[in-house]
């Protein structure tokens, strides 16, 4: 199994402090102007919930305040695809950062018109998975 699925747009950061590429990651994601408005500690959760245990595993509630008002205007219920999730994940080894693909995302509306925001919102992810640095 790989952690880079067809529907994201991952990066691996490589044998690196878990906590560092969540912070990292926040930055990253704070220059391309979305803000982290959700946050589930997976870990946590199975750990209290099931009594199971697996490496760390964050996912964070991307949002683009501007390119949300955007889709909502479009589509109101386009809620239930916000916001953009962004995984940071220890995985065989290595912290994995990885943003789901608005373009997949999107594709469920069957709208024309909304795939230039899209593309857009595809583009910062991009920029700000790539940018992703840990020292």
């Amino acid at each position: 199994m790989e952690f880079a699925p067809k529907y994201g747009i991952t990066r691996n950061l490589g044998n690196v402090d878990f906590a560092a590429a969540e912070a990292a990651t926040r930055e990253a994601l704070a220059t391309q102007g979305f803000g982290v408005l959700t946050e589930i500690d997976v870990q946590g959760a199975m750990q209290t919930k099931l009594g199971e245990t697996m490496d760390a595993y964050k996912i964070l509630g991307a949002c683009s305040p501007r390119h949300a008002w955007q889709a909502i205007g479009a589509e109101a219920p386009v809620g239930l695809l916000l916001p953009c999730n962004v995984v940071v994940a220890r995985f065989d080894g290595d912290v994995f950062v990885s943003a789901i693909e608005p373009k997949a995302m999107f594709q469920v509306m069957e709208r024309d018109d909304i795939e230039p925001l899209a593309n857009e919102v595809a583009e910062l992810l991009k920029a700000a998975i790539n940018s992703v640095a840990v020292s």
